[in-house]
């Protein structure tokens, strides 16, 4: 079955997957290793920076195993999903793989792909430790099946500040509408593309800001359990404002990962860039520093998290590789060298944050403080099904001219997929 996991990544066409071997543990060597396979899609920037810290740690917390790193490029695992899928579907899986928390699990569940993690979180000092909103969120069936590593902030505004200046654009907007009037000034002042944007995934994290500035935080979690109706006024609103938004991005953006929109915002073809707190990890590692950031205007004080978490699978050829990974990644130490690098806060509320940055330090007190609400788009608050059902309306919606019809008719889509998908989240 090894052979197939190299013939799946073909399948997906844009998705290579890049196995790679971890250097030897302790006094063991690789005759004596035991090989422990995690499944990922970190294999760039600030988010593989982070996968090598733990697997630092992991070497030297579990001696006599081997890390075998299965990683698919791809930003929020689009490409790794589908890789991913197609091995657990032949009953190939990997013995742990990442997932964000929340309803993204709940395929996985129902199919009975991963372990109930329960008594480890007690074991392992977890139920204590992460807020009680994160727990809530996570436990379905009354149990926990992922152990959450770091969460991010998805509602983040981030900025080019030598072209905002360029503008005489010296503070961020309080408003949605004081927003677009930046990016107004800032497209009359020659930048082509005011607004930094990628495909898919990215389009649907923009949309969900504008929804809670339109709507407010607990209005927009209602959109997801039933009690917010998608095909309301309110909802047309913010679409009318999120077409507004589309029309000041790059002509490009289907085509371009969240990286590369990154780099049109650092090369200073671009003023905003809407996208999670990881962007942090990403300026640094290309060394540009003449940057800021704010929550999304009229967000207020919601904090939309996204948590990156790890699984056992039930069909694990090694088990115990597997839980030592995932002890390691719920470790205060573990946690606290993976976030330092790729730019997230702790899940636990006990871990160091040595070595954190300022905005790493504000973020975790917002995380405390703030209004959580979830991110359909990193899968917290959406079943995998209802994401791709949403990425497919606004992937047919980018390429539209934003008439009354072509808005109408993404309204009636995303109500058609919570109509079909809202039982399951």
């Amino acid at each position: 079955m090894r052979s197939t996991r190299r013939a799946l990544a073909a399948v997906v066409g844009a998705a290579a997957l890049l196995v790679a071997s971890a250097c030897g543990t302790g006094e063991d060597d690789d005759s004596t290793a035991t090989q422990v396979e995690v499944f990922t899609w970190w294999a760039e920037g600030g988010e593989k920076a982070g996968l090598d810290a733990l697997v630092s740690r992991f070497t030297t917390a579990c001696p006599g195993q081997e890390l075998s790193s299965g990683a698919v490029p791809g930003g929020a695992g689009v490409n790794a999903k589908q890789v991913l899928n197609a091995r657990l579907q032949q009953n190939d899986p990997p013995d742990t793989f990442q997932v964000h928390a929340g309803a993204e699990l709940l395929d996985h569940i129902d199919a009975g792909q991963i372990k109930d993690l329960t008594a480890e979180f007690s074991s392992w000092g977890l139920t204590g430790a992460l807020p009680a909103g994160l727990i809530e969120t996570i436990t379905v069936n009354g149990k926990l099946w992922s152990v959450p590593v770091g969460v991010h902030r998805a509602n983040v505004v981030w900025t080019n500040d030598q072209v905002l200046a360029e503008s005489d654009i010296l503070t961020a907007p309080k408003t949605l509408k004081e927003l677009l009037g930046n990016l107004g000034r800032l497209r009359r002042d020659g930048v082509e593309s005011p607004l930094a944007l990628g495909r898919d995934w990215t389009q649907l994290m923009l949309l969900e800001s504008v929804l809670i500035s339109d709507l407010g935080p607990k209005r927009f979690t209602g959109l997801f359990t039933g009690a917010t109706k998608w095909d309301g006024k309110a909802v047309r609103a913010a679409i009318d404002d999120y077409a507004t938004l589309l029309d000041f991005s790059n002509a490009d953006r289907d085509s371009l990962d969240w990286p590369q929109a990154t780099r049109l915002l650092a090369d200073g073809k671009a003023g905003y860039q809407l996208m999670g707190d990881w962007v942090a990890a990403e300026l640094e590692a290309a060394n540009f520093s003449g940057y800021d950031s704010f929550p999304f205007p009229g967000n207020g004080k919601a904090f939309q998290w996204l948590a990156d978490s790890f699984t056992l699978t039930t069909g694990a050829a090694n088990p115990s590789g597997g839980a030592c990974w995932l002890q390691t990644v719920a470790s205060p130490e573990g946690q606290q060298a993976f976030s330092a690098q790729k730019g997230s806060i702790p899940a636990r509320t006990d871990a160091p944050t040595t070595g954190f940055s300022d905005y790493q330090l504000s973020a975790a007190a917002d995380w405390k403080s703030g209004v959580a609400v979830p991110s359909c788009a990193h899968g917290s608050a959406c079943s995998q099904p209802w994401q791709n059902a949403a990425n497919a309306a606004l992937g047919a919606f980018s390429t539209s001219d934003s008439t009354p019809a072509d808005k109408e008719a993404l309204q009636s889509a995303l109500a058609a997929a919570a109509k079909q998908f809202i039982r399951q989240a």
